[in-house]
């Protein structure tokens, strides 16, 4: 079984060695990221599950992981997040199903911490 507290800890640590090998790139990327997620018209809680629900639909473990804590530190709830699952089921097809069944384990692992 997938462990998204591992998948946050490697993730981080591959992002750290690319980051020595090409900085203005990873730097950029996280600029652009800090810009994209500041509250404004939208909150950090709804852009956390925007962002949740395409790493669903892109069928991407590192954002799933990533952006299922980073909702629930923004004050999502479980049933919140739910429906963002659905949603992105709903955008992503059968795909979608199986890495929003893994969404959900992300959320249930990082609410048991």
């Amino acid at each position: 079984m997938k462990s998204y507290k591992d998948i946050n800890k490697e993730q981080n640590a591959f992002a750290r060695e690319y980051r020595k090998a090409s900085p203005g790139i990873l730097d950029g990327f996280m600029a652009m990221h800090k810009a994209a997620m500041e509250e404004g018209a939208l909150t950090l809680k709804v852009k956390e599950m925007m962002a949740l629900s395409i790493g669903i639909a892109a069928r991407c473990d590192g954002c799933i992981a990533s952006h299922a804590k980073a909702a629930l530190r923004a004050g999502a709830t479980r049933e919140e997040l739910i429906e963002t699952i659905n949603v992105a089921l709903m955008m992503g097809g059968g795909p979608a199903v199986i890495y929003g069944t893994q969404a959900l384990a992300a959320v249930d692992e990082f609410l048991a911490e």
